[in-house]
């Protein structure tokens, strides 16, 4: 009985060594990859600046108004923002600008000079020579993320001094630019 036992246990110490020497591994590997570029928007648009309305006069006068919109940027991203005044009615990179005539422009070719400010003061003039790596006459930021709870509010203000012009409605386009 013995030899049939060791037989056994035998046979059985071949079958689990037979079993393991068939159980090697092999591996390899693979990487997951993502490239995230940096991005910014303007997530809300700033509405109309209206200076109100006067009679015309030849007294200098201060007709201000502002407006707010919000920027996002990818997390760390730095951003300068220029403000840029239609080109057309004579706007300049140093933040003024004109409104023209909004239904008579054949007609009247007054031009209502404004100037473009980056404080309530209006003390520091807000421009567009801001670049990709330069805050210029401009405003600057660092971005927080995409999400819409991490948008930076920046606040433009603009201010008219002389409105001894033809009466009429007069209006300007600014273009926020967003450098990053």
């Amino acid at each position: 009985m013995n030899k049939q036992l060791i037989a056994k246990l035998a046979l059985l110490t071949l079958a689990a060594g037979a079993s393991t020497a068939h159980a090697d591994l092999v591996t390899s590997s693979f990487k997951v990859k993502i490239a995230i570029t940096k991005t910014c928007a303007v997530t809300t648009a700033a509405p109309d600046i209206d200076l109100g309305n006067a009679a015309a006069t030849a007294t200098p006068v201060n007709m201000n108004g502002s407006t707010t919109f919000k920027v996002n940027c990818s997390k760390s991203t730095p951003f300068y923002i220029g403000l840029a005044p239609s080109a057309g009615n004579g706007g300049t990179a140093n933040g003024t600008g004109a409104m023209a005539s909004v239904a008579n422009s054949a007609t009247n070719t007054d031009k209502v000079p404004y100037t473009l400010y980056s404080d309530a003061a209006m003390s520091t003039v807000w421009g567009n020579t801001a670049t990709t790596s330069s805050v210029g006459n401009g405003k600057s930021g660092s971005g927080l993320g995409m999400a819409s709870a991490n948008a930076v509010s920046f606040t433009a203000y603009a201010k008219a001094t002389n409105i001894d012009f033809t009466p009429d409605n007069y209006i300007d386009t600014v273009t926020v630019n967003v450098n990053y």
